[in-house]
């Protein structure tokens, strides 16, 4: 038994050495939980990527329904960026479990406005901002891309005179609405059990939601994404899993489920929006394999 207990804390000791190897080996932001407005919750990581001139900027808003979640990421998944010449930037947010909307998408938005502000210092180019993210990250840069422009000119602040627009957006499992009077129509009930639906709008139920939804109706419709495509803005990638199953089976197949991305591309392709739908076996590019891919070559263009 002690052979065995000293061999179990050999092992323990060589994870340890592994892990703390592994955060040794991190890529570090050049600027970590930067303020960038006047809440704690609304921080930055800024990662500077090397090359003449200044560089673009991809930058990644994170999922979890707008009620939880970090900027924190894997640096697999913004590194090939970085070894591109493109900069990175990952953006934490207020959630709605005591800040409703419009909070985490405005919030959003201040954070692409002071990336812009730190054009000079940080070396960005602002002809080449775009946007990233999963599930609440997606339906929040989906809704910058596609909605007008939030500078106010006349602010006494200078973050708020700089511009909310972007070049790109690349997202996955994004909600395209979350009014519950159109989604229950397109994905049946169980979308509707997703408390990103009534907590975006602070309601503790999906039952308060809907009996309280005249009172909400303009929030519902305001950050739906889909409301805003008109066909004048710039391009958007969007990848899905491929259960087409309706009704949704669940909350969770629900809140990420593909006919989102399809009612998307149905109204991109009648505004001659350009619109990419990846869904393995259900849609594809005729330009574009990868998020990546599609999101290197706009933010790369000349």
């Amino acid at each position: 038994m002690k052979h065995l207990a000293w061999i179990m804390m050999l092992m323990l000791i060589g994870s340890a050495q592994v892990f703390a190897a592994d955060e040794a080996n991190q890529l570090k932001p050049k600027h970590a939980d930067v303020s960038y407005g006047p809440y704690p919750e609304m921080v930055l990581d800024f990662y500077q990527a090397e090359g003449e001139g200044k560089r673009p900027l991809l930058v990644y808003i994170h999922g979890g329904g707008w009620t939880g979640g970090d900027k924190k990421q894997k640096q697999e998944n913004f590194k090939p960026f970085l070894d591109k010449g493109i900069s990175y930037a990952a953006i934490n947010y207020r959630h709605t479990g005591k800040y409703p909307l419009p909070a985490p998408v405005h919030d959003a938005a201040r954070g692409i406005q002071f990336l812009r502000s730190k054009a000079d210092e940080w070396n960005i180019n602002t002809d080449r901002i775009a946007l990233t993210g999963s599930s609440a990250g997606a339906c929040t840069s989906m809704w910058l891309l596609l909605h007008d422009d939030l500078a106010d000119p006349k602010a006494k602040d200078p973050v708020l005179r700089e511009s909310t627009r972007v070049c790109a957006a690349a997202v996955s499992g994004g909600q395209v609405s979350i009014d519950p009077k159109v989604i229950e129509g397109w994905l049946g009930p169980n979308v509707l059990k997703h408390r990103m639906i009534n907590m975006a709008v602070g309601e503790k139920t999906i039952e308060g939601a809907l009996k309280n939804y005249d009172r909400h109706r303009s929030l519902y419709r305001e950050f739906s994404p889909y409301n805003h495509l008109d066909g004048s803005d710039p391009p958007l990638l969007m990848k899905y899993g491929n259960d087409m199953t309706l009704p949704s089976k669940d909350k969770g197949h629900g809140i990420h489920h593909p006919v989102y991305g399809v009612k998307m591309k149905e109204k991109a392709d009648k505004h001659k929006h350009e619109c990419h739908l990846l869904i393995k076996g259900v849609s594809k590019s005729d330009k574009y394999t990868s998020a990546n891919e599609f999101l290197m070559d706009k933010l790369l263009a000349p």
